[in-house]
């Protein structure tokens, strides 16, 4: 069994004692090398210590979790983020496909995450896939607006991309395909939802039960057979009655947010 050297930190001491004891029970295959109550004396144990993973509190006082990121990116240790609260924070963890878990933390949600995370270090451990992912997030946070970058994990992997290269994404069962202006397909182990909740609103609209499009890729719409949408990489896709008020809605709000501009 490998074993992966890891550090805890947290400002709540009933936080940090918790997440320890429930690591040694059900977790053997990690290693509690540190505890740390703040960023700095993280970054103490990370400049004496080979570290792996990094149970990482988001907020706390005299530093924000964040700003142990770049540490993190220097030795290459992955990140789990553990928070209580910070909805936008958490929006831009999973736009990354980064871990996390909310407090109060639970026995079976630590379980998978470790795995998860374990599995990412043996694949990528001497690949800069994880600094790219962080520094997308890192990116994403400086802004506070709405999300520009995505991580699609696929197979053995993961896919950076900007959204405004998505032109559509259609559902396919417990996965989701989507579509870039490239003409690549990236499926993902993503339902729809989790798309909506993601990409920036104004942009992006669904349009039928198994359809969300980019209004950027939209070319044009008609009602002669049925009401459909035209897109700018020359396909069609029929939108549902019980979406269609929500489509229009998206439309003038989109054409007078550029007309804005």
């Amino acid at each position: 069994m490998t074993v992966f050297k890891a550090i805890i930190v947290d400002d709540e001491e009933f936080a940090r004692s918790s997440l320890f004891f429930l690591l040694q029970q059900n977790c053997p295959e990690v290693e509690i090398t540190g505890i740390a109550r703040s960023v700095a004396e993280a970054k103490d144990i990370l400049a004496h210590h080979p570290i792996d993973l990094i149970f990482l509190d988001i907020a706390m006082p005299g530093g924000n979790g964040f700003d142990l990121i770049p540490d993190a990116q220097k030795h290459n240790a992955a990140v789990i983020f553990t928070t209580a609260y910070d909805q936008y924070a958490l929006k831009a963890i999973k736009a990354n496909a980064l871990d996390y878990l909310l407090k109060p933390i639970d026995i079976d949600e630590l379980k998978i995450a470790v795995d998860k995370v374990s599995q990412h270090i043996k694949l990528f451990k001497n690949q800069n896939a994880n600094d790219e992912r962080i520094s997308n997030l890192a990116s994403n946070l400086a802004s506070k607006s709405e999300i520009r970058k995505l991580t699609l994990p696929y197979g053995q992997g993961f896919k950076m991309i900007d959204v405004d290269d998505i032109i559509y994404i259609e559902a396919d069962s417990n996965y989701s395909i989507v579509h870039l202006s490239n003409q690549e397909k990236i499926t993902v182990s993503k339902v729809l939802r989790e798309f909506e909740e993601l990409l920036p609103t104004e942009q992006f609209v669904r349009v039928h039960k198994s359809t969300i499009i980019n209004l950027n890729h939209l070319k044009e719409y008609n009602s002669k057979n049925g009401l459909q949408v035209f897109l700018k990489n020359g396909e069609s896709i029929n939108i549902s009655r019980r979406r269609a008020s929500d489509f229009f809605d998206k439309i003038k709000s989109f054409i007078k947010a550029g007309s804005d501009h």
